[in-house]
């Protein structure tokens, strides 16, 4: 816990002192400060710990020694975090630069564009290279043409661009983009147009997570060659190998709502399969010879690692690795103990290793899951006595599921706003199946030499998929099968899980006081949440969002009702719902009515793309309507909304509007809104940049 918290601390310091960046006080100044200061920690630590062993002899003073780990801990938490975070820094040019740059990932095809993951080897003069100290990953988006579609792995580009550091586009309750990328090794974005680039050359070294992507995308491929397509392929290699570049959009829904995402994502459930099988096969030879059994453990060891470098050492699968190769050496001691000092263990090597990784949601939600089966799943299953071996599997399923889901369903909550209620339906079905799946296709692997037996028994596996995927569906078109647009903030899940010990340990001991801080925790909890959402009540408002592509201004009622005035007749209005759901669901407004035409109620008007709501006119410039246009008396606009397609300038509409402010939209490019921003500046007229200043939400 201390290591933890010097984690949060480590990483809110940093990404602190990059908000507050500036050419006066530069970043490696300000983190010099904080490393000191996690080095001093550290040392008050190891005093205490010498102060402890000094007077070992004076009970009183044994407190010195749980304080002085809690020191150490929390710096060295606080430092490797900080440490591993500066590793992203990078200077940045407010010019175009040469740079040469290697792929280290597959491009990934986007909808308009090919992102690549590249790592800088330095700045191109001329004909050199000033190499760097240590490649910065950067991401390149690439138009999506048939030069850039043949990029690949291991190709070495010299790209001429600017590069600019991770950013958020500023709307409210979104996904913190800049922290995540940072958090996974991301130094820089940039867009690369086409002919600002070339393949210089190509790489044949790979790393150790390359030649695990390698193998990763032959057995792809070999389940492609065996005839499984779509949702059926997309879920056979999420469940084997871990691969969900192939699942679609459709598919993905349907886990969600039916509550079975947790298979798609290889955990402990999965490598739970596999240390089964292999502990089954391998008993047979340490029963005849008892000798070969530590030979064995080693052997089941080493092939989940093995199993763990294929998928890529994603942080769930890590952790699971650990816990099962703690279980196998435990099994040469007559006891098999797992319990929280197990889990702890685990967190804490693997938080050793990459500390980011607390911030990983997949490592979140597999401890959560597992530290609460450990202690709620044995009090549930102890209510009830079932004598009978088939209602004994079921009942230790069903509390096994209610369990992990008691343990993940607030960070679920937090982070995708959703509630699955047909959980134990669905793990009733889908555990056996996936049980039934892996065991299967791991034997269609082991009949590679031979493919005629492979060809056939790839339609059994084929057979299953389909139909764990149509019972899927049909839970997800069931009645309530899940509860949507669900708020709470990170101060509701530290309380919640604050009365879930609270709660765990009046249950084991039984006391007055156990009962009272209980009841005062679920006090807090209720009383933060009433007030929580009464401060994020919706007012009567307006709100002009930074997201590309879907031009319009939000209009909010007090009632929670709200209309969304488009300035385009084919807006992405599926952009914009995914980039405001989170701040939609947490001010409990009812899904927007979207406008493209003209529309009319009280109090609320929508014509000729102006707007009239609350005394207020805004006018939603996409094109050149009002070119060539005249007016005995100008309308006074509040707001001049302009986007994409308008091409003129602000003195041609001065004619026909008395206009208060001008608002840039994010679609603009950067050359129109340096023309439109010198006419405001030259007419002494407001002009807000949404693509600088991120949303803009204005009360009425």
């Amino acid at each position: 816990m201390p290591f933890a918290g010097g984690i949060i601390c480590g990483d809110a310091h940093f990404f602190h002192q990059r908000t507050e960046f500036s050419p006066e006080f530069p970043a490696e100044v300000s983190c010099l400060s904080f490393d000191y200061l996690s080095v001093w920690i550290c040392a008050a630590g190891f005093f205490l710990l010498f102060l402890a062993y000094v007077f070992s002899n004076s009970y009183r003073l044994n407190w010195l020694y749980g304080v002085s780990v809690f020191l150490c801990c929390f710096g060295l938490g606080a430092g490797m975090a900080e440490e591993r975070l500066h590793l992203t820094d990078f200077s940045f040019s407010d010019k175009t630069e040469i740079y040469q740059a290697v792929i280290r990932e597959k491009p990934e095809i986007k909808e308009r564009s090919i992102l690549c993951r590249v790592q800088l080897e330095g700045k191109v003069n001329g004909e050199t290279v000033q190499k760097k100290e240590h490649g910065n990953t950067v991401l390149l988006y690439f138009p999506k043409d048939s030069v850039s579609a043949v990029l690949c792995r291991g190709d070495k580009l010299w790209v001429h661009t600017r590069l600019v550091p991770p950013a958020n586009n500023g709307n409210p309750d979104e996904f913190d983009y800049m922290r995540y990328l940072i958090r996974k090794g991301g130094s820089a974005t940039a867009y690369v147009p086409a002919g600002h680039w070339k393949v210089v050359g190509h790489g044949v070294s790979r790393t150790f997570r390359q030649i695990a992507s390698d193998y990763r995308e032959k057995v792809v491929n070999l389940y492609r060659h065996l005839g499984f397509q779509r949702d059926n392929l997309a879920v056979l290699s999420a469940l084997t190998v871990g691969d969900k570049e192939n699942l679609s959009e459709d598919i993905q829904e349907t886990y969600s709502v039916a509550g079975a995402s947790h298979v798609l994502a290889l955990s402990g459930l999965h490598i739970g399969f596999l240390y089964a099988l292999l502990l089954f096969l391998m008993s047979f030879i340490w029963k005849r010879w008892a000798f070969f059994k530590p030979c064995g453990l080693l052997f089941i060891i080493l092939f989940l690692w093995a199993f763990a470098f294929l998928t890529g050492f994603s942080s769930s699968v890590v952790r699971s690795v650990i816990m099962f190769s703690l279980l196998a050496v435990s099994c040469l001691q007559p006891e098999k103990p797992l319990t929280l000092n197990t889990l702890a263990a685990t967190a804490f090597l693997m938080l050793l290793y990459n500390p980011l990784w607390l911030f990983d949601v997949g490592f979140q939600l597999s401890f959560a899951a597992v530290a609460s089966i450990l202690l709620i799943q044995p009090k549930l299953y102890s209510l009830f006595s079932v004598k009978r071996r088939a209602l004994r599997y079921i009942w230790g399923l069903l509390t096994v599921s209610i369990a992990a889901q008691i343990g993940t369903a607030p960070l679920v909550i937090l982070y995708f706003s959703r509630f699955s209620t047909h959980f134990l339906l669905t793990n009733l079905w889908v555990i056996p199946m996936v049980t039934l799946i892996l065991y299967s296709a791991i034997f269609l692997l082991i009949l590679t030499p031979f493919p005629f037996l492979q060809y056939g028994f790839a339609s059994v596996v084929n057979t299953l998929l389909n139909t764990q995927n149509s019972v899927l569906r049909w839970i997800e078109q069931l009645p309530a099968s899940s509860i949507d647009g669900l708020w709470i903030d990170r101060w509701e899940i530290v309380l919640f899980y604050l009365f879930l010990m609270f709660l765990y340990r009046s249950l084991v001991i039984c006391t007055v006081r156990s009962v009272y801080w209980m009841l005062c925790c679920l006090l807090f909890l209720t009383t933060y949440h009433v007030v929580s959402v009464n401060l994020s009540s919706p007012c009567r408002s307006l709100a002009f969002y930074n997201v590309r592509n879907c031009p319009a201004v939000h209009c909010l009622a007090a009632d929670g009702k709200s209309w969304l005035a488009c300035a385009d007749s084919l807006p992405d209005i599926s952009r914009l719902h995914r980039t405001l759901a989170p701040s939609w669901n947490h001010q409990h407004l009812s899904i927007p009515k979207t406008l493209t035409t003209d529309y009319s109620i009280p109090g609320f008007t929508f014509r000729n793309h102006i707007v009239a709501y609350g005394g207020k006119r805004i006018c939603l410039l996409h094109d050149s309507r009002w070119k060539n246009k005249t007016a005995k008396q100008p309308l006074i606009i509040d707001y001049l909304y302009i986007s994409k397609g308008y091409n003129g300038h602000i003195e041609e509409l001065t004619s026909l509007f008395r206009i208060r402010t001008v608002i840039l939209d994010a679609s603009l490019s950067d050359y129109r809104s340096d023309i439109l921003r010198n006419d405001c500046s030259r007419l002494a007229i407001s002009c807000i940049s949404l693509k600088e200043r991120g949303a803009l939400c204005i009360r009425l």
